[in-house]
Protein backbone atom coordinates (compact mmCIF):
# COMPACT_ATOMS: atom_id res chain seq x y z
CA UNK A 1 0.00 0.00 0.00
CA UNK A 2 2.87 2.27 0.61
CA UNK A 3 4.28 1.49 -2.47
CA UNK A 4 1.23 2.67 -4.12
CA UNK A 5 0.73 5.62 -2.48
CA UNK A 6 4.23 6.75 -3.07
CA UNK A 7 3.70 7.09 -6.98
CA UNK A 8 1.14 9.60 -6.15
CA UNK A 9 3.42 11.71 -3.88
CA UNK A 10 4.98 13.84 -7.27
CA UNK A 11 1.30 14.50 -8.10
CA UNK A 12 0.62 15.99 -4.51
CA UNK A 13 3.75 17.50 -4.44
CA UNK A 14 2.70 19.32 -7.90
CA UNK A 15 -0.53 20.44 -6.27
CA UNK A 16 0.96 21.88 -3.15
CA UNK A 17 3.36 23.63 -5.28
CA UNK A 18 0.52 25.18 -7.85
CA UNK A 19 -1.33 26.18 -4.55
CA UNK A 20 1.40 28.00 -2.77
CA UNK A 21 2.47 29.78 -5.80
CA UNK A 22 -1.68 30.73 -6.54
CA UNK A 23 -1.93 31.69 -3.48
CA UNK A 24 1.09 33.94 -2.92
CA UNK A 25 0.25 35.55 -6.43
CA UNK A 26 -2.69 36.75 -4.96
CA UNK A 27 -1.71 38.00 -2.22
CA UNK A 28 1.28 39.94 -3.37
CA UNK A 29 -1.48 41.12 -6.06
CA UNK A 30 -3.27 42.62 -2.64
CA UNK A 31 -0.56 44.08 -1.21
CA UNK A 32 1.27 45.94 -4.16
CA UNK A 33 -1.27 46.87 -6.34
CA UNK A 34 -2.39 50.27 -6.41
CA UNK A 35 -6.27 50.36 -5.22
CA UNK A 36 -7.36 54.25 -5.91
CA UNK A 37 -10.29 53.89 -8.06
CA UNK A 38 -11.10 57.10 -10.65
CA UNK A 39 -14.21 57.66 -12.22
CA UNK A 40 -11.44 56.48 -15.58
CA UNK A 41 -11.32 53.02 -13.73
CA UNK A 42 -14.83 52.58 -13.14
CA UNK A 43 -16.31 53.91 -16.18
CA UNK A 44 -18.07 51.47 -19.08
CA UNK A 45 -15.09 49.54 -20.71
CA UNK A 46 -16.07 47.80 -23.79
CA UNK A 47 -19.41 46.32 -22.65
CA UNK A 48 -21.83 48.50 -24.14
CA UNK A 49 -23.73 50.10 -20.74
CA UNK A 50 -22.71 50.90 -17.95
CA UNK A 51 -21.84 48.40 -15.15
CA UNK A 52 -23.36 49.77 -12.66
CA UNK A 53 -26.92 50.31 -13.45
CA UNK A 54 -30.10 48.71 -12.75
CA UNK A 55 -30.04 45.19 -14.03
CA UNK A 56 -33.44 45.18 -16.23
CA UNK A 57 -32.18 48.13 -18.43
CA UNK A 58 -32.24 48.67 -21.96
CA UNK A 59 -29.18 47.54 -23.64
CA UNK A 60 -28.01 47.87 -27.36
CA UNK A 61 -28.05 43.79 -28.73
CA UNK A 62 -25.35 45.48 -31.49
CA UNK A 63 -22.56 44.74 -29.19
CA UNK A 64 -23.45 41.10 -28.52
CA UNK A 65 -24.32 40.06 -32.37
CA UNK A 66 -20.80 41.13 -33.33
CA UNK A 67 -19.17 39.39 -30.56
CA UNK A 68 -21.63 36.14 -31.28
CA UNK A 69 -20.46 36.51 -34.81
CA UNK A 70 -16.51 37.10 -33.78
CA UNK A 71 -16.65 34.10 -31.61
CA UNK A 72 -18.02 31.95 -34.28
CA UNK A 73 -15.99 32.91 -36.82
CA UNK A 74 -13.07 32.45 -34.64
CA UNK A 75 -14.08 29.05 -33.68
CA UNK A 76 -14.23 27.77 -37.32
CA UNK A 77 -11.14 29.78 -38.23
CA UNK A 78 -9.47 27.51 -35.09
CA UNK A 79 -10.05 24.17 -37.43
CA UNK A 80 -7.69 25.56 -39.58
CA UNK A 81 -4.82 25.06 -37.41
CA UNK A 82 -4.77 20.83 -36.80
CA UNK A 83 -5.40 20.90 -40.55
CA UNK A 84 -2.33 23.12 -41.52
CA UNK A 85 0.18 21.03 -39.50
CA UNK A 86 -0.82 17.80 -40.64
CA UNK A 87 -1.40 18.87 -44.50
CA UNK A 88 1.82 17.86 -46.02
CA UNK A 89 2.20 14.65 -43.86
CA UNK A 90 -0.63 13.20 -43.51
CA UNK A 91 -3.52 14.41 -45.64
CA UNK A 92 -4.37 13.47 -49.16
CA UNK A 93 -6.21 15.13 -51.91
CA UNK A 94 -10.24 14.44 -50.38
CA UNK A 95 -8.48 16.32 -47.08
CA UNK A 96 -7.68 19.17 -49.26
CA UNK A 97 -10.72 19.88 -51.30
CA UNK A 98 -13.10 19.00 -48.03
CA UNK A 99 -11.31 21.79 -46.17
CA UNK A 100 -11.60 23.85 -49.16
CA UNK A 101 -15.60 23.18 -49.18
CA UNK A 102 -15.63 24.08 -45.98
CA UNK A 103 -13.71 27.53 -46.11
CA UNK A 104 -15.96 28.20 -49.36
CA UNK A 105 -18.99 27.50 -47.17
CA UNK A 106 -17.30 30.27 -44.19
CA UNK A 107 -16.70 32.69 -47.05
CA UNK A 108 -19.98 32.80 -48.29
CA UNK A 109 -21.40 33.35 -44.85
CA UNK A 110 -18.79 36.08 -44.10
CA UNK A 111 -20.05 37.84 -47.26
CA UNK A 112 -24.02 37.33 -46.64
CA UNK A 113 -23.30 39.13 -43.23
CA UNK A 114 -21.45 41.91 -44.79
CA UNK A 115 -24.17 42.55 -47.16
CA UNK A 116 -26.78 41.84 -44.52
CA UNK A 117 -24.90 45.02 -42.63
CA UNK A 118 -24.40 42.69 -39.09
CA UNK A 119 -21.29 43.81 -38.93
CA UNK A 120 -21.78 47.99 -39.37
CA UNK A 121 -21.56 49.30 -35.94
CA UNK A 122 -23.58 52.47 -37.48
Amino acid sequence: METLLLDYLPILIFFGIAAVLGIGFMLAAFVIAPSKPDPEKVSTYECGFNAFDDARMKFDVRFYLVAILFIIFDLEVAFLFPWAVSLGSTLGPFEFWSMMMFLGVLTIGFIYELKKGALDWE
